[in-house]
């Protein structure tokens, strides 16, 4: 990670962390770098947030002074803006987006000519651009670039969509919360189109209200629908659609390990699991685990975050992996997380199977977990200490294989991570306590 850009891009406080400076800046040198022969062809896409248009305006206004000519995608998924530029050839795509978080962020998500992040290298040069530590020639006469509205790069997407996952929705009854974000310009469009009879909640978006009590990290609402009504299916997304929760009809929440299980069950029965693996992070609940070897299913973990995922899919060629937040890559099909896509998926396998989610979910217990954050000075003082190993040691020796304890630094705060999995919520909470006791009282 560089200075300004982290694993998911550029994120920050609109006008505070990140300036409108920065973003003029961003597209001047991606403008400048791609533009070397001839003009480059950039893609822009943002998600509903308030200072989405002024930071869109920004890079439009950087790349077109450095030569490019820039498409405006407007309000769309992130994974929108990953396939198309892909599909029409564009030299790069930047995405204007602070995913889940409140309205009063934004973000800057740049991907490369296959869709995918952005090299680290490339984005070393762009941070030494923003700091003025190298400066690039600006495009003159009728060198200066266009900008273009291309909202039609929509309907691309969603054809696209339905091509891959052309299952027949008629009969289907489903609620969607939109989250007042990227999904209102496409999932009750697509899903409708497919024959499904869709009633959306969190769907007028106003700049302010993008993740604000709804969402896949607030889906309360939506549980709250599911109970009181008749519904097969909910659906969750977070602000910029890459991310999936589900609910089932009993008001029941189903994450990211709900749908690893239910998806690479399926994908196994159809003989197209390939490898037969699924690409988990450390944090998956360890009842996914035990599910995956009661069926014969292989896995591996990475890293936590999408990015860490993706690599070992694409070096690997595995079709199937994700994050218990909702973040699942389909990788025969896209290389990011998508949650139409995933929506789309899960409906298939219940349209294929005729079975609900409840059925689909079952053989899979998910262990109680608790996580706690602890500030700290120094993260590798603390992980380094000695009467720490030796005590999260003897917690696992305690768990054995019915829980487990992970303890991990964040990678962009001051903090420690305490994670506890076990068979109840008292047990969880007895060990993460006694770490974080341990940690505080020794003045870490």
């Amino acid at each position: 990670m560089g200075k300004y850009f982290g694993t998911d891009g550029v994120r920050g406080k609109a006008n505070e962390d990140l300036t409108l400076d920065m973003a003029i800046r961003i597209g001047q040198y991606l403008g400048w770098y791609y533009g070397k022969n001839r003009p480059a062809k950039i893609l822009v896409g943002k998600d509903t947030r308030l200072s989405g248009d002024m930071f869109e305006a920004g890079l439009a206004a950087g790349a077109t002074s450095t030569g490019a000519d820039v498409y405006l995608l407007g309000a769309c998924p992130t994974p929108a803006v990953s396939y198309l530029v892909n599909k029409d050839r564009f030299d790069c795509g930047i995405m204007v987006s602070a995913s889940h978080n409140p309205y009063y962020d934004n973000g800057i998500k740049v991907f490369d000519h296959n869709g995918q992040k952005m090299d680290e290298e490339v984005l070393l040069e762009i941070e030494k651009y923003i700091d003025h530590e190298i400066e690039l020639p600006l495009a003159t006469g009728d060198h200066i670039g266009e900008y273009f509205d291309w909202s039609d790069g929509l309907e691309i997407y969603m054809s696209w969509l339905k091509s891959i996952v052309p299952v027949d929705l008629n009969g289907m009854k489903i609620a969607v919360d939109l989250a007042n974000g990227s999904a209102t310009s496409t999932a009750v469009e697509t899903l409708s189109s497919l024959g499904a009879t869709v009633e959306a909640i969190a769907n007028s978006p106003n700049g302010l209200n993008i993740n604000l009590k709804c969402g896949s990290t607030h889906p309360e609402e939506l549980v709250r629908v599911m109970k009181e009504n008749d519904y097969d299916i909910g659906l969750a997304f977070d602000g910029d659609a890459d991310r999936l929760i589900a609910v089932n009809s009993d008001g029941d929440l189903i994450n990211g390990d709900y749908v690893l299980y239910i998806c690479s069950k399926y994908l196994k029965e159809i003989n197209h699991l390939n490898k037969n693996m699924v690409v988990t992070t450390v944090m998956a609940n360890l009842g996914l685990y035990k599910a995956l070897d009661a069926n014969k299913i292989d896995y591996i973990q990475t890293a936590v975050g999408d990015k860490y995922v993706f690599e070992e899919m694409q070096k690997n060629d595995y079709y199937l992996g994700g994050e218990q937040s909702g973040h699942i890559i389909f990788y025969e099909n896209a290389v990011t997380g998508d949650g139409l896509l995933t929506a789309l998926k899960l409906l298939e396998v219940m349209k294929k199977t005729g079975k609900s989610l409840q059925e689909l979910s079952e053989g899979l217990f998910i262990y109680p977990q608790l996580l706690k954050n602890v500030e700290v000075k120094d993260k590798n003082e603390v992980l380094n200490d000695p009467g720490l190993k030796e005590l999260i040691a003897s917690i696992n020796k305690k768990l054995d294989s019915d829980g487990r304890i992970l303890v991990r630094p964040s990678g962009t705060e001051p903090l420690i991570r305490v994670m506890v999995e076990a068979k109840t919520d008292e047990l969880c909470k007895n060990y993460v306590d006694e770490v974080v006791t341990y940690i505080q009282e020794r003045g870490f």
